[in-house]
């Protein structure tokens, strides 16, 4: 449906915060930790879409390791979907791997599924889908 955000990588979300505070004109409209992710989150909107800081918050999760790997920087370019159950299965069909087989919940109230980036030209792609009272988690 569109670009619903991207997610950079960052080592001090604090440090972040106050960098893209100055860039953008504003502060951060929600700062969450998803625990299962092992990440804290910051987002900025930018329009129609948003940016989504993330600083991790265990050595092992998957930002820490990203960031010792590549740097801060851009890790993920999410695209919103009206339906994430009948997208997964579509990108599955068309032989994309998917990172995780069902969706899982997400930051900023979102069921979100991976794209492996083996398959998207080295970019990871996130599927996110916003939660309302009809989705069953």
């Amino acid at each position: 449906m569109k670009v619903e955000h991207i997610g950079i990588a960052v080592k001090s979300l604090a440090a972040s915060d106050a960098l893209f505070a100055k860039l953008l004109g504003q502060s951060s409209y929600k700062t969450e930790e998803v625990a299962s992710e092992k990440v804290r989150t910051s987002f900025y909107l930018t329009g129609a879409s948003k940016i989504e800081l993330l600083e991790a918050t265990s050595e092992d999760s998957v930002i820490a390791k990203y960031i010792e790997k590549k740097g801060e920087g851009i890790h993920h370019i999410a695209f919103e979907v009206s339906d994430i159950y009948v997208e997964m299965k579509r990108m599955a069909a068309e032989g994309f791997r998917l990172l995780n087989t069902t969706p899982k919940k997400g930051a900023d109230n979102k069921l979100v599924c991976f794209v492996h980036p083996k398959d998207t030209n080295g970019v990871l792609i996130e599927l996110c889908q916003s939660i309302d009272d009809t989705i069953q988690i």
